[in-house]
């Protein structure tokens, strides 16, 4: 009844939100004259079509709504789309995806992600990879569900595609920069434009600076400032039937980190080896603390009172050339990625030397995919294609535990990892309302880990010296649906896939050779059924789907018991459980000027067999003991909700925008973590006013307008210390624009 009533009351404010404040209107808003709303056209099936028209589950963004939003960064995107979560991994740059509650927890670097992130079809291997900025996109597409027949990756919970904007033939010049609270400082640009006969270049670069918004409870040093930034080159070729794209993108990110702060009293409970006091909990969700020891921070070249940091790279690029065949096109992306890593973290909020954590990540990734697709009239449609991936990960994780167990926790491996895949589709319409589609993919996948090392600084006698391990496996996965064109405006669709994601390694602090076992791929039937309508004159556009998921082999991160050091971390694989959902999406346009959109996700999962280890009863008992979880419900938020209202008022030759988005997250419940560490449920509320007119904008702005206190994940990382990742409290700031 809380969650009802918070739900109820929130969303009173929400109203009143979209009456007294605005943001920039979205593209697709611009282009509504009162004959309904725009068609939205997307490639979510490697081809042009209408979104309406596409029996998938699917949410689409343009770029002006994810710069109106301040939609900077990947993880953000979970505030726009139904259904979708993005939490950093104890408030550090490891984030775990989670659509319609498939997920997975993981805070070490070398692990596939469930959800597909995609940037102009290169696929993203590690997670870590996708924290760079995010600027000049045409849009956004975001998948529910299986993906594999027509995508180079397999994922299970779906899949993130960006989509930047390309070079154009005509001279196109734009810059936007906005200036906020905490000396929040972003700012984006782009020219682009003909140089030739049938050439076209686009150059577009990012800025994000400031923002900090904690402070050392102690000393009050601010902390949390933004360093980031990046670029992108394009060049294009037209003509003879030959489109080719040549990419290069180069970004950087030197931010000082995202403190955690206590939300239960931290007590030395280690010995003589820590000053003996305790450190209250934090009330106020902008307090933190950190501090190395001198010998951890020697081992990595800074200071004991360095603020924790950032320092990543990433260089890479790709060419995508199709050639016109006549009846079919033929399509080659090459790509090329290069990542370096260098993080370090304070995970026991403190000055104390309890729980600090340093990544060193370097990764390397080059994938080709080739498929030739058909083009022409007809009943039918095909796309056939092929999928190669090589990565490359050397890895070091290293822990200070000096002050709470006596050493620093030093971990490096490395990872190699080869895929082919072989994918296709076919669309058949059986008449001119039923088109039947199946599609199909094998894969086979090799998965290598070397030189995987655990040892200490001093040496106490623990750890795992050289260890390997190795996975290999060949899976079929596949597709059959059905969408029946009940009229041009309506759709009904119905599906059943076989989704799989890859294997891998617990690669953090291992201590056995027994949590160097790679846990297997988990395997995901999925049943939906879902409309799609657009009523009232097309003003209204109204979506909804159910789904079934039949997980198999799930990936959990659990423990195993091993007899020197008792309960230890792994990630397992739960035989059997299952996940079901509906969810609905609204966009509506009653008058000119107006539109109103809403996204409402709710979702349920539960163990069917699973037998997890019980730490405290094996603690006890000195040996492994197991308690079922069939029944237990798996943990993660079951309703979700987004929305946004916008109004646009012409005042002769100006206009004036309101705009107001909002998002509603459930409560999460870890299921081994306990109810102490539960995130309690939170509403968050933005909004925008803007003046326009011709090719300039200004406005202000405010996000999480009602100053929300909220925690994005609560965790610990040693018993005793018990930590939150806080959400960013109110922000209000102004923006300009200028584009022609």
């Amino acid at each position: 009844m809380r969650n009802i009533s918070r739900f109820a009351s929130a969303s009173s404010r929400c109203a009143l939100a979209v009456i007294v404040v605005a943001t920039l209107p979205s593209s697709a808003l611009a282009e509504v004259d009162g004959d309904g709303l725009p068609e939205v056209v997307v490639t979510a099936q490697r081809r042009p079509e209408q979104a309406q028209q596409v029996g998938v589950a699917l949410s689409v963004l343009n770029g002006t709504d994810l710069v109106t939003r301040g939609v900077t960064n990947v993880n953000q995107l979970q505030y726009q789309t139904p259904g979708l979560e993005a939490v950093p991994a104890f408030g550090g740059g490891q984030p775990q995806f989670r659509l319609r509650g498939v997920g997975f927890d993981d805070y070490a670097s070398n692990n596939a992600s469930p959800v597909g992130i995609y940037v102009d079809e290169v696929a993203k291997s590690f997670p870590i990879q996708t924290q760079g900025l995010l600027f000049d996109l045409d849009r956004v597409e975001v998948l529910r569900g299986p993906q594999g027949t027509l995508y180079g990756r397999n994922s299970t919970g779906g899949a993130i595609n960006f989509l930047t904007a390309r070079p154009t033939s005509t001279l196109s010049v734009g810059l936007d920069a906005d200036y906020g609270s905490f000396d929040l400082f972003r700012a984006e640009g782009h020219i682009s434009g003909p140089i030739g006969e049938g050439l076209s270049v686009r150059i577009a670069g990012a800025t994000e600076q400031g923002g900090g918004f904690q402070h050392d409870r102690l000393t009050g040093r601010s902390l949390g400032d933004a360093d980031r930034w990046g670029a992108r080159g394009q060049i294009a070729y037209t003509g003879g039937g030959v489109d080719l794209l040549v990419e290069g993108h180069y970004g950087g990110d030197t931010s000082e980190a995202t403190g955690l702060r206590l939300f239960d009293p931290l007590v030395s409970p280690y010995g003589s080896a820590a000053p003996s006091r305790v450190i209250p909990a934090d009330s106020n969700h902008r307090a933190t603390g950190w501090g190395a020891s001198d010998q951890f921070a020697a081992l990595h070249g800074f200071a004991a009172d360095t603020k924790p940091f950032r320092d990543n790279e990433t260089i890479g690029g790709h060419a995508t050339l199709s050639i016109d065949l006549g009846s079919a096109k033929l399509t080659s992306v090459s790509a090329y990625e290069h990542f370096r890593r260098r993080e370090y973290n304070d995970w026991d909020a403190s000055d104390l030397a309890y729980a600090g954590t340093y990544f060193g990540s370097r990764a390397n990734v080059y994938s080709q995919e080739v498929r030739v697709a058909s083009t022409g009239p007809g009943p039918v449609r095909w796309i056939v294609g092929g999928y190669y991936s090589n990565e490359q990960l050397r890895d070091q994780f290293d822990s200070d535990f000096v002050q709470s167990l006596g050493f620093v926790a030093r971990t490096s491996y490395r990872q190699q990892a080869h895929t082919i895949a072989g994918f296709g589709q076919l669309d058949v319409d059986l008449t001119s309302k039923l088109t039947l589609t199946g599609g199909l993919r094998l894969e086979r996948e090799v998965r290598r880990l070397r030189d995987f090392d655990t040892t200490t600084t001093p040496l106490v006698g623990i750890g795992v010296p050289a260890g390997s391990s190795d996975l290999r496996y060949t899976q079929l996965t596949g597709k059959v649906a059905a969408n029946y064109h009940v009229s041009d405006a309506s759709l009904v669709y119905a599906s059943a896939s076989r989704g799989v994601k890859s294997g891998g390694f617990t690669a953090y602090n291992t201590l056995t050779t027994d949590q160097l076992a790679p846990f297997k791929p988990e395997i995901l039937y999925a049943y939906e059924v879902g409309t799609k309508n657009e009523l009232a004159g097309r003003t209204l556009r109204l979506n909804g789907a159910a789904f079934y998921y039949d997980y198999r082999r799930q990936q959990v991160q659990s423990a195993i018991y091993s007899p020197i050091y008792g309960a230890v971390g792994k990630i397992v694989n739960a035989p059997k459980s299952h996940i079901y959902g509906v969810e609905a999406e609204l966009t509506w346009a009653p008058v000119a000027g107006l539109e109103i959109t809403q996204g409402l996700t709710w979702r349920k999962g539960k163990f069917d067999r699973f037998n997890d280890l019980d730490i405290a009863a094996s603690t006890a008992a000195g040996q492994a003991v197991t308690v079922s979880r069939r029944g237990q419900d798996q943990g993660f938020p079951h309703w979700s909700y987004t929305g946004a209202a916008s109004y646009r008022l012409p005042l002769g030759g100006y206009a004036l925008t309101a705009q107001a988005d909002y998002a509603y997250r459930d409560t999460l419940a870890p299921v081994l973590l306990g109810p102490n560490f539960r995130v309690h449920d939170y509403w968050l509320v933005n909004a925008t006013l803007t003046l326009s007119s011709g090719p300039w904008s200004v406005g202000m702005y405010a996000r999480n307008l009602f100053n929300q206190h909220y925690d994005l994940t609560r965790n610990f990382f040693l018993g005793g210390i018990d930590i939150a990742a806080p959400g960013r409290p109110r922000s209000i700031g102004v923006r300009g624009r200028y584009s022609f």
